[in-house]
């Protein structure tokens, strides 16, 4: 064969053409062989024999002939909870036109502390009220002065030391100079028509009118009443454990079933949070409501990510599960990558609709395949409560610790999805000091009389000046060594001191009991100014706090108002106390036997 010829000039062959063999291409082109793509799409695999045996080393055929579900056929019992307990209180009808959340979470308006009026805001709003109803009936409108001179606002005197809870804060004295004796105090007024009072009385010139003050009187007490969920004499707040507790029953198929709220720290309320109750029946439940049979079409699970059974598909890139890297350890990992790589069309999924505020139980489940054989679905959640590998999921459990078979209802509560809450009025933190050796609630927002929240430490330092007036600190003798002793130092008023107590009848398990500093200025025990800490103060009562309840990262504790609005169209606002994670111990300074400087 001939050797090709040379080609010296390359540039010059190119431009004079001279070897039509040599061209310039500036794309290269696939030239199909065939006019059909038919093998192309087969996808064809040269040794099929390999893939089967390796098919059969990794035991993939190891499966068991099964059709797919068509359509399944249940039966559900269903049961709206109708009693309610808070606490140890006793039984009520659970009212159907409010969120469970109000119910649980309600706590008592406060309007005094101790002996100090407080929620100067509620006095006048109710106030302002009963003023506007008075303004609307002509027959009735003169006595607006006569109730505002009745049940008048006092204004402070800021050189009395019994006022200085409302005189040392500025706003505060200038919010209630500015409405003494021009306005009425509401609540007082309620009181006395609560306590079975008329709404005349007291008021001069009412003889002719009466009736219709009565009708106005009674119409503030129903106007108030539903402006706050309010308890009653029981309250589901657990003052000991620093969560709420309650209780509510619904008659199912075998009997009353009672659902126990034992750890709800308030917030978001939902199924998880109740547990079956075998203790007893609160009694007085309404019948349960005809069980529900439906046929349906099971549809499979999808979810994001998720590998589409065709084979010539783009799948969706927003997942990526190549980027997990678990740990060897990391089981829960491992276990949510083989459900959703291995798995995944092994789920199907069945319509069921049921109403908020319901206790279902699947009475029985039946499903028919594509080769008509008809199966009967057992609950996999079913054997015994305490059975660990028993699985379950959306379940209740039982309380205690008996052999008792698991209960596998769902419980969907009469809640809302959202709540809207205010500003924070209380925020109390328990920590526990190490070098002091207690636990401290420090007190990081009060209250102020006229209904805001405002920082503890900036509410103590005032009260402490004002009162400062009256009895200053008198100078100190000069020192007569170069150090002087000190037998406790100082700690600021809003840090309330808990000591631990022996929980009786016992040596050695303890409990946490409030205590009281002395103030810097006469020695008068200091008393806490929020709400949370007060529990049995007023009535003269100890509080005690279990003390496994302040974890070494601490209580958070805040009060606020929620407001929701019900499927009904009905606003309820009620005051919650709420539990949360505190930040860790903190050091108030306390120390004893000190040797001060005197230099």
């Amino acid at each position: 064969m001939a050797e090709p010829p040379r080609i010296e000039d390359l540039r010059k062959a190119l431009t004079d053409r001279a070897f039509p063999t040599v061209g310039l291409w500036n794309r290269i082109e696939g030239r199909p062989r065939t006019a059909a793509f038919d093998r192309a799409l087969r996808a064809e695999v040269r040794d099929p024999l390999w893939l089967l045996t390796r098919q059969w080393q990794l035991g993939e055929f190891r499966g068991s002939d099964a059709g797919t579900a068509v359509t399944a056929t249940y039966s559900v019992a269903t049961a709206t909870p109708s009693r309610f307990l808070a606490g140890p209180g006793s039984p009520q009808d659970l009212p159907g036109d409010r969120p469970l959340e109000a119910l649980a979470e309600r706590r008592a308006v406060p309007f005094a502390a101790g002996a100090d009026p407080v929620s100067y805001d509620l006095r006048l709003i109710i106030g302002r009220r009963w003023l506007k109803l008075l303004g609307r009936h002509l027959t009735v409108q003169h006595l607006r002065d006569d109730y505002v001179s009745k049940y008048r606002i006092a204004a402070p005197d800021p050189d009395a030391d019994a006022d200085t809870p409302r005189a040392a804060h500025a706003e505060v004295w200038s919010y209630l100079q500015a409405v003494a004796d021009r306005r009425m105090d509401g609540y007082a007024f309620y009181q006395h028509l609560k306590s079975g009072g008329n709404a005349w009385d007291g008021i001069s010139g009412t003889l002719l009118v009466r009736p219709q003050l009565a009708d106005l009187g009674a119409y503030l007490v129903r106007w108030f009443d539903g402006l706050f969920d309010q308890p009653g004499p029981d309250s589901a707040w657990d003052a000991s454990r620093l969560e709420h507790r309650f209780s509510i029953a619904a008659a199912s198929t075998g009997g009353e079933k009672v659902l126990t709220a034992q750890e709800y720290p308030g917030g978001h309320l939902d199924w998880h949070a109740f547990s079956v109750d075998p203790t007893g029946p609160l009694g007085g439940t309404t019948p349960a409501h005809q069980p529900i049979n439906r046929t349906v079409f099971p549809a499979p699970v999808r979810y994001s990510g998720m590998p589409l059974p065709r084979w010539w598909a783009v799948e969706d890139g927003r997942t990526n599960f190549a980027g997990v890297q678990p740990d060897r350890t990391d089981l829960a990992r491992l276990i949510f990558l083989e459900f959703a790589l291995v798995y995944s069309n092994d789920w199907l999924q069945l319509p069921c609709d049921l109403p908020a505020g319901t206790l279902a139980a699947i009475r029985g489940l039946a499903v028919t395949d594509v080769f008509g054989q008809r199966l009967w679905i057992t609950p996999a959640g079913a054997g015994q409560d305490e059975d660990w590998q028993r699985w379950s999921m959306f379940t209740l459990d039982t309380i205690g610790t008996e052999d008792v078979a698991a209960d596998t209802s769902m419980f969907l509560p009469p809640t809302v999805p959202k709540v809207a809450e205010g500003p924070v009025l209380e925020e109390v933190s328990l920590i526990r000091d190490e070098n002091a050796n207690m636990v401290w609630g420090l007190e990081k927002v009060v209250r102020l009389p006229t209904g805001e929240g405002r920082r503890g430490s900036e509410v103590v330092a005032e009260i402490l000046a004002h009162r400062q007036r009256f009895r200053p600190v008198p100078p100190a003798d000069p020192p007569r060594a170069p150090i002087a002793y000190q037998a406790m130092s100082s700690v600021p008023e809003n840090w309330i001191p808990f000591i631990p107590v022996h929980v009786p009848g016992s040596n050695r398990a303890i409990r946490l009991q409030r205590a009281a500093m002395p103030d810097a200025v006469d020695g008068r025990l200091v008393r806490p100014r929020t709400s949370l800490l007060r529990e049995g103060l007023d009535a003269g009562q100890p509080y005690f706090v279990h003390e496994e309840e302040v974890t070494p990262s601490g209580t958070l504790l805040t009060l606020a108002y929620n407001r929701t609005r019900w499927r009904n169209g009905r606003v309820s606002v009620w005051l919650s106390a709420r539990r949360g994670l505190g930040r860790g111990e903190g050091s108030s300074g306390l120390s004893f036997d000190r040797l001060v400087d005197t230099s």
